[in-house]
Order: structure tokens, then sequence, then C-alpha cells
């Protein structure tokens, strides 16, 4: 059990981990380049390369390795591009419309995690491996041709290099740690307060197979039922925010969210019976959502366009270290159960998040 719980955590985290040193050199890329034009880049490398590893898996030469280097590479590229498209947005629409827009494109996220599921399986299952490759990479050309008609009219002109500001790489990358602590304090209220939901508390998603078995005593079926509730719940929040915006300060909702969140993990320990289950799942995916939403609706607001790709790769950041968090997770809930390691989640979130709420007036008081 210690080590299938290890595996089933670790590997959903495997791909978080090359945000920690490539989402920040992305993030000064994005910077000086055309943010458009270098997410259209990567994606045109990316539906080559899964084309690729479908030759790769139709030739049945695929091993162990090329597996892990798939999931690195793949992980290198939407550390890239995950946040320069969250940049685009303060780029496409006018500030008043940011929150609507912003929480419009998370949409994205827990609709492919309510349907992802079953249409994976379904590819699989009646295709085959090389086929769900081929068609992920036609889904990524699909993507670039989505982006050709974009006009990006609220952006700030970019530089051609380090030379018209004569500070090269490096110094244009620490640049934007300095104006996170000591530019714009929020911001780096905001950016370490998402060590809740990216760092503490995303292995509770992975732990729902195990859950599954030992806390409900159901099979395969129930599990996808419980991921289906999951990305609905997500959904249905980012929804609410994309039509009717937000009803009390972002600053609070952030930290709302983030308490409640931990709370949420705390009572999926409780959460024996199948109703109870789905409706504490659904919840915590609407709290993480909101979360989300909000909390990056803040940060690009708050930063000016000349350094918003590197503030949005290090907002980011804290996500590197969910394969960190996964392992260890994965490893106590071994060696103890499923309950215990939902509950240290749970506690460690409310230790984390309930100070902020207590003396973080400057981000509590953000509109």
């Amino acid at each position: 059990m210690e080590a299938s719980a290890l595996l089933v955590v670790g590997v959903g985290g495997m791909n978080t981990l090359p945000g920690l040193v490539i989402g920040p050199i992305g993030g000064v890329l994005g910077d000086r380049v055309d943010r458009r034009k270098l997410i259209m880049s990567i994606q045109c490398f990316m539906a080559a390369f899964a084309f690729g590893f479908a030759w790769l898996v139709a030739l049945d030469v695929v091993e162990v390795w090329h597996v892990f280097a798939y999931a690195v590479v793949s992980g290198c590229c939407l550390s890239i591009t995950q946040p320069m498209r969250q940049a685009l947005i303060a780029n496409t629409v006018p500030r008043h419309m940011l929150g609507n827009a912003y929480a419009t494109n998370v949409l994205t996220i827990p609709g492919t995690r309510a349907v992802g599921p079953f249409v994976g399986g379904i590819l699989v299952a009646s295709l085959g491996f090389f086929w769900n490759f081929t068609i992920e990479s036609l889904l990524y050309v699909g993507m670039v041709l989505a982006f050709v008609p974009m006009r990006t009219p609220y952006a700030a002109a970019r530089r051609d290099g380090a030379g018209r500001r004569g500070g090269g790489f490096w110094r244009e990358l620490a640049e934007g740690f300095a104006y996170i602590w000591s530019g714009n304090r929020v911001l780096f209220l905001l950016i370490s307060l998402t060590v809740t939901p990216n760092v503490l508390l995303q292995p509770v998603i992975f732990l729902l197979p195990l859950f599954t078995s030992e806390i409900l005593g159901r099979g395969a079926d129930v599990g996808g039922y419980m991921l289906a509730i999951n990305g609905f719940g997500g959904l249905l929040m980012a929804l609410t925010i994309a039509s009717f915006g937000f009803f009390i300060r972002r600053g609070m909702v952030c930290l709302i969210t983030a308490i409640a969140s931990s709370a949420l993990a705390l009572a999926l320990t409780q959460a024996a019976w199948l109703p109870v289950a789905l409706l504490v799942i659904a919840l915590f995916a609407a709290s993480q959502t909101a979360f989300r939403t909000t909390n990056g609706t803040l940060t690009q607001t708050l930063t000016p366009d000349a350094l918003r790709g590197r503030v949005t790769s290090l907002q980011r950041i804290g996500q590197g270290f969910v394969v960190g968090s996964s392992l260890l997770v994965g490893w106590f809930a071994g060696v103890t159960s499923v309950s215990w390691a939902l509950a240290a989640m749970g506690l460690a979130g409310l230790a984390v998040s309930i100070p902020y709420l207590l003396f973080a007036s400057r981000l509590r008081a953000q509109e």
C-alpha cells in the first residue's frame, strides 16, 4: 500500500517540477518578446513532440524513461505557456473586465477535469494510445490556429532583447523578484499565500483514487465520479464568477477560500458516505477555483505589463514544489492512512492561511 500511494500521487505531481526553473526563465522571455508568438511556437513544438511519441507507441518501442521524459518536456512547455496565457488575458481585455475574463479562462481547468477522464478513457479503450497521442497533437495544432487571429491592444511594446534596458537576461529575472519583494508587497502576500492551494492541498486530488478504495470501499467507476464532481464544482464556481463577478473584496475572497479549502480537506476525512463525499469534493474544487481566479485577477491587475510575464511565472513557481509535497503525502498515506494524510494537509493549510487573515491587512483591503 505504501508504494502504491507513493506512486499514485508522485506521478500526479511530476510534470509540475520544471516550473521551478523553466517558469521564471519563460517569464523573462514573455516580457521580451511577443507573448502570443511565444505560445504559438511552443505549441507547434508540442504538436510535433506528441506526434513523435505517438509513433514510438505505434512501433512498440516505448520504455519507462520515454514516459517520464514526455512528462518532463510537456511540463517544461506548460510552465512557460500557462503563465503567458494568463498574462495575455490582461493584454486582450480592458482593466474593468479582467476579473470576468480571467474567470472565463479558468473554466478550461475544471472543465477538462470533468470531461477529460471520460474522453481519455474512451479514446484509449476504443482507438488505442497511438490515436490518443495523435489527437493530442492535433489539439495543439488547433490551439495554434486559435491564436492566429488574436489581437493584444492592451499590451505594452515589447523590447528586442536586453540591450535597450541595459540589464541582461539574469538581471531582468532578478528585477521580477525585486518588484514582488519591494515594489508591491501585496503581490508578495498573494504569491506566498498560493502555498496553501498549490502545494499543501493539491495532493488532495491525487489521493482521490485511494480515498475511493480505502474510505468509501468503492471501485474505479466511483473514482471516475469523484474526479468528475471535482471538475463540476470548479466549473460551476468559475461560471458564477465569470457571470456575476465578485460579491465582496477580492482580497477577502482569497483569504476565505484558502481557509475553506483547508477546512474541507479536514471534512473529507469524515465523509465515508458517498453523497457527502461528493458534496465535499465539489465544494473543495469550488473553493480552489475561487481562490485561483481571485488571486490571479489581483496579480494581473496590480502588475505593470512590462513585468507581467515575470510576475505571473513567479506566481506559479510554488507549483514546482507539488511533486515534493505529493511524494511526502503519498509516503505518509502509505505508512498511516488516507484519512491521516488528508487531516495533515488540512491542518497545515489552516496553519498557513489563518495568520494571513489576521495580520495581512493590506491584502484584506484589496478590492
